[in-house]
């Protein structure tokens, strides 16, 4: 009952948005959230991770900071019935528009594997949709909801939002398995890479050693696929711009002279540093509501 209620309620949230206008929906969701957010039991864990990564941040800009990551998850939520309908390159209102596409067009070209690598910044279930328009729909990781009927609604909503037909791997052995068979077959592949993964391997974020999946350095390596980075960021209500930053070439990167797990190693550092590069720049875009650390450092903080 518990998980026919909860998928139920989702429901009637992304209907309600989807009969408001575009930019209304992202500013009520957004402004709900804010007003809500710092209330939460989170919002606490945000503070630590701030406290982490910008240590010289005062209290009050750290406050307005976890104010705006609820904003962008509100907005983010509002504005999912609206996402396949959003004009591209429109000069004003809801829309939105892609910075250094030409690194797609490159990629589309050459005929390799390619690995699109980004991370819960602004609104990240926009980028599919996007990649997609460029001819190179993927499929991403995911963690999947315990609750399997949300999990399946929002499965539903991104392939309608991406607009051609996708698989989605859970993160796991058997989505591994599943993305390796996927890339092998020619296909795109989709990962958000800057959550917590206790089997991953230890990396730098802001300074700090954390476990990070190595899903898309081990991957690259092995079917000698192009990464391309980017990530969404905000400009107005439902108005956003994909950021292309870069395609790395893993082949040129990394030295002969290396062990495969020093490459992996050496390879997801590189997109850690990215990662901390799109944070530092915009850290309101960022979901900053889970532990990104090891265990102890917020124990050590909440004694």
């Amino acid at each position: 009952m518990k998980h026919h209620l909860e998928a139920w309620s989702l429901k009637g949230l992304l209907w309600f948005a989807g009969k408001v206008p575009a930019a209304l929906s992202s500013q009520l969701g957004g402004g709900i959230a804010r007003h809500i957010g710092l209330f939460l039991p989170s919002s606490h864990i945000a503070d630590l991770n701030l406290q982490r990564a910008f240590p010289t941040l005062e209290k009050q800009s750290r406050k307005k900071i976890i104010q705006g990551c609820w904003e962008n998850i509100g907005s983010t939520l509002a504005e999912l019935p609206h996402l396949p309908t959003l004009p591209s390159d429109s000069e004003r209102g809801p829309g939105w528009r892609v910075l250094n596409d030409h690194l797609l067009h490159q990629v589309r070209q050459s005929g390799r594997p390619v690995i699109f690598f980004s991370g819960h910044l602004g609104n990240w279930e926009l980028m599919p949709l996007i990649v997609a328009r460029y001819g190179m729909g993927f499929s991403p990781f995911y963690r999947a909801p315990n609750n399997p009927l949300v999990d399946q609604l929002l499965c539903q909503l991104r392939r309608r939002i991406a607009g051609v037909p996708v698989s989605f791997f859970p993160k796991g052995k058997q989505g591994a398995r599943e993305a390796v068979y996927h890339l092998a077959k020619g296909g795109y592949l989709g990962v958000l890479g800057d959550q917590k993964m206790n089997d991953g391997i230890e990396v730098s974020f802001f300074g700090h050693p954390t476990m990070t999946a190595p899903a898309a350095a081990a991957l690259a390596l092995r079917f000698n696929a192009l990464i391309v980075t980017g990530y969404v960021w905000r400009e107005g209500p439902a108005r956003l711009v994909l950021e292309v930053t870069s395609s790395l070439d893993p082949q040129t990167l990394i030295k002969p002279s290396l062990s495969r797990h020093e490459m992996i190693q050496h390879l997801t550092q590189r997109l850690n540093d990215e990662l901390e590069q799109w944070i530092t720049k915009r850290p309101e875009n960022w979901l900053w509501l889970h532990r990104r650390w090891a265990k102890s450092y917020y124990q050590n903080k909440e004694k």
